[in-house]
């Protein structure tokens, strides 16, 4: 592939990872309809499926330099659209049957949507003036936890369609380790996103 500006051809940039990337896409528009119909078990199968093609783009990219413009742009737009839609329709999902402290609830929700609109206008001026905004380790944890977190829920909510039973105690504390370490984590990996903006900026 050429390193000059603009060289692209049509074939490179609908190449295998952004073809992949825009796999996921689908997936997560399906995943958005199994989800409120609370088809749980197949709503979880989809997702794990589509969080798992986020992985297999990237080394896919990197492995044989397959790294374009657009893929930069539609991997993260993509990983975006999957979490947040899940931690919002998943805070509706959850809403009864779950305490306080063990489900995504809406402020989560908002906490996720936020910190992904901010370091997405952050990147958008920073590498628009030239610069590197490229994904640090905090945020892959982050995506790793949120990840967890929503897979747990999905097999808290599919238990208690099915079952009149308490959630297990070892799913109670996983959707709760997980969902607090993600919000946790969302918090900072955006800050640390902002601090590295400033120091950008400064220079």
């Amino acid at each position: 592939m050429s390193n000059e500006p603009g060289s692209e051809s049509s074939v490179e940039i609908f190449n295998v990872p952004n073809q992949i990337s825009a796999a996921r896409l689908v997936l997560a528009g399906l995943f958005f309809v199994l989800l409120p119909l609370k088809f749980y078990w197949a709503a979880l199968v989809v997702f794990v499926v589509a969080a798992s093609t986020d992985w297999v783009d990237g080394w896919y990219a990197r492995k044989y330099n397959l790294v374009t413009k657009l893929g930069r742009v539609l991997d993260p737009f993509c990983d975006k659209i999957l979490v947040c839609g899940a931690y919002i329709l998943l805070a509706v999902e959850m809403e009864s049957g779950f305490d306080w402290y063990s489900k995504i609830a809406g402020w989560m929700a908002v906490v996720v949507v936020g910190r992904e609109l901010l370091v997405t206008v952050l990147r958008s001026m920073i590498e628009g003036a030239g610069g590197d905004f490229s994904a640090k380790m905090a945020g892959k944890l982050k995506m790793w936890f949120q990840c967890i977190a929503i897979g747990a829920c999905l097999v808290g909510l599919a238990l208690k369609t099915n079952s009149t039973a308490s959630t297990p105690g070892w799913l109670h504390w996983t959707i709760v380790l997980s969902v607090w370490f993600s919000v946790v984590s969302t918090i900072q990996s955006g800050w640390l996103y902002v601090k590295a903006a400033a120091g950008y900026f400064k220079t």
